[in-house]
């Protein structure tokens, strides 16, 4: 499964943007860069480039060259990302910037300082993302039952999620040798070259194994990729996942159902529990001690919840 497609990335772009773009790449790929991370910090330049176009902000010049960005260039971007799609997306965005600018200082020696040295990271507000209820889960796997082969795969692949907390990107790459039913366990490519081994409990092993059933009389069994396309003989796309999920959740009479709210429900399920956090970093495939806060931030606020009404502060007043 492909995700990176220069070419398509840098369609449109300026010869200076797409060459610098691709120079960056190859550097990135003989850094041994995951896939998924070269091409987040791709396509945010990309939409730099393509937000400055001919034109800059407050109809100044364009900048048809990555060596003449200024600040306030990036800034403009970064305001129009905060407006346009969110602050922890151009959080996202000014990571991706800062290696790109520091990688074309200091690598290539194009520029003497990066643009991004004064640019401050965009402050983001914490919030509660909502857990998927059990009861939820079950309307979303019911809405799969059957023996179509597009039923018993879009089973299988919630089952591995909300079973195993793991990404998106996680599931969606595993290859059909990452799957071991003698352990019940899956191999996950995480961030950072971070591979891990997971393991799942026997619903989720008995989906993977009918899937694994279908798959072998399905057009495109002799792929390496674990999940395939309806059609084609070719594999599902990250896209797709992301489709089928909502329309599963639709379906069973949910919105805003996607991925990441069953990895933000498994570490919750997890903290409720009393679970160690350690131990949570290594299933999740964390290595910063911030994560299992943020990601059990809402089982906190339950249990301080049910604390306040057992104790009953200023109830018998």
């Amino acid at each position: 499964m492909q995700l990176l497609d220069l070419d398509k990335i840098t369609l449109g772009m300026s010869g200076a943007w797409a060459g610098f773009l691709r120079d960056w790449d190859r550097t990135l790929r003989s850094g041994n860069y995951p896939e998924t991370t070269r091409y987040n910090y791709l396509l945010a330049v990309a939409q730099l480039a393509r937000y400055l176009g001919d034109r800059g902000p407050g109809g100044e010049e364009g900048t048809q060259d990555p060596v003449n960005v200024t600040k306030p260039q990036i800034e403009a971007f970064q305001a129009w990302m905060i407006s346009s799609r969110s602050a922890s997306t151009a959080v996202n965005k000014h990571k991706a910037l800062q290696q790109f600018f520091k990688w074309l200082a200091v690598d290539e020696g194009e520029i003497d300082r990066s643009p991004m040295e004064h640019v401050k990271q965009p402050r983001t507000s914490q919030k509660l993302i909502p857990i998927v209820q059990d009861d939820d889960t079950s309307k979303i796997l019911a809405a799969c039952r059957g023996k179509s082969f597009l039923q018993i795969r879009d089973e299988a692949i919630i089952r591995l999620l909300c079973n195993t907390g793991a990404r998106l990107s996680e599931v969606g790459f595993l290859k059909v040798e990452d799957i071991d039913l003698n352990t019940d366990s899956a191999h996950y490519h995480g961030k950072g070259s971070k591979d891990r081994r997971v393991r799942f409990g026997h619903r989720t092993a008995r989906a993977l194994s009918r899937y694994l059933r279908a798959r072998a009389q399905h057009n495109g069994a002799t792929l390496p990729d674990l999940w395939l396309a309806d059609r084609g003989g070719r594999p599902l796309a990250l896209n797709g996942i992301k489709i089928m999920v909502r329309r599963r959740g639709l379906a069973a009479g949910l919105t805003g159902i996607h991925a990441h709210r069953w990895r933000h429900t498994f570490a919750h399920a997890w903290k409720r529990a009393g679970g160690d956090s350690g131990d949570l970093m290594l299933l999740m495939g964390w290595t910063s001690d911030d994560m299992p806060r943020h990601y059990g931030a809402s089982a906190a606020a339950e249990r301080a919840q049910e604390t306040h009404l057992r104790m009953g502060i200023g109830d018998d007043v």
